[in-house]
């Protein structure tokens, strides 16, 4: 294992999960490391064993760990590697999840209803965790449900900066699927110099899950490429009705721009299906090749978290990489 050193005392190590393997080989590769070996596998009763190859005895340990389905299985194993590292005498040590777990259950919407986005963060610390970090969380709240630092990595320049490259910007309006994500659409405008917002109305059944209807469009977007955005695309469903709205109401072109390729089945076929000229997402979610489609492009988000990951080692500032925006 290579480590890096800073200032010849603090030494970082990178542990990874078996979730995502490409994801963290790239994050090491940025860093110009190597993973820490690490002894993982499965009793036939489905028990998790984990155990690190050598020695973290005062080290700054990073876990990686992506959360695709079987998600529980995954959130699980980080745990325990958590709590292995800890009782190794790690000196410090942060959570990478890219995608958070349960991050849509970040509230009460109805009564006797969990809040499992503050449940996951209580089990990081729990397990040993003095740091998170992970990339475009459903919702800015989730922040406050770690007492200790949390890195919110931002996705929206890569993602925007590569739509840029795609179409003309004085042709673009961006639109948000719901009024939710507004907010973020305005970010999304200001990185694509100015573009107009709109955004898609939609209803839900609480009690009915991955399943909104996307109803109309309010905003001008007749004869322009529409960005539709949004932070996760599970089934597919929401973002694939909300292209047929857009579509109907005289959008020229749709792209979509997403973080999170959950991917849920049918979402692939919804996706190609769907009418959009371009799917855009980033890898902080392993995509299998039975789901990924023509239209679709993947992005990597391991030079994002590398870099973020060395302003935490060096005790710099991860807000600078979002030009004081984060």
């Amino acid at each position: 294992m290579t480590e890096i050193t800073a200032r010849g005392e603090k030494k970082l190590v990178l542990a990874a999960g078996r979730a995502h393997p490409e994801l963290a080989r790239q994050i090491a590769k940025e860093l110009g490391t190597e993973l820490l070996p690490v002894d993982a596998y499965d009793f036939a009763n489905g028990e998790i064993y984990v155990r690190a190859g050598e020695s973290v005895r005062g080290t700054d340990a990073f876990v990686i760990q992506s959360h695709p389905a079987p998600l529980n299985n995954h959130l699980m194993e980080q745990l325990i590697m958590i709590d292995s590292l800890k009782r190794a005498s790690a000196k410090r040590i942060t959570v990478v999840s890219p995608f958070y777990p349960y991050s849509r259950q970040d509230k009460k919407g109805r009564g006797r209803e969990p809040i499992s986005a503050r449940l996951v963060a209580d089990l990081y610390k729990t397990a040993g965790a003095d740091r998170i970090m992970s990339v475009d969380l459903h919702t800015s709240q989730i922040q406050g449900f770690f007492d200790g630092p949390v890195d919110h990595l931002m996705a929206i320049p890569l993602l925007a900066d590569y739509i840029r490259t795609r179409v003309a910007a004085d042709n673009i309006t961006v639109v948000s699927p719901d009024t939710g994500r507004v907010r973020v659409a305005e970010q999304w405008a200001e990185r694509l110099g100015g573009a107009p917002l709109a955004f898609v109305h939609k209803s839900r059944d609480l009690t009915v899950p991955n399943q909104a209807v996307s109803k109309t469009v309010v905003g001008q977007i007749e004869g322009r490429t529409c960005v539709l955005i949004d932070d996760m695309i599970d089934t597919g469903g929401t973002i694939s009705g909300a292209v047929a709205v857009l579509k109907n109401a005289g959008a020229k072109d749709v792209i979509i721009a997403a973080t999170h390729a959950v991917f849920s089945d049918p979402a692939a076929r919804r996706l190609s299906e769907s009418g959009a000229r371009e799917v855009v997402v980033t890898d902080t979610l392993p995509i299998p090749a039975d789901k990924r489609f023509p239209e679709l492009t993947v992005l990597s988000i391991a030079p994002l978290i590398a870099r973020a990951v060395r302003e935490v080692f060096d005790d710099g500032s991860v807000t600078s990489l979002f030009d004081g925006n984060a």
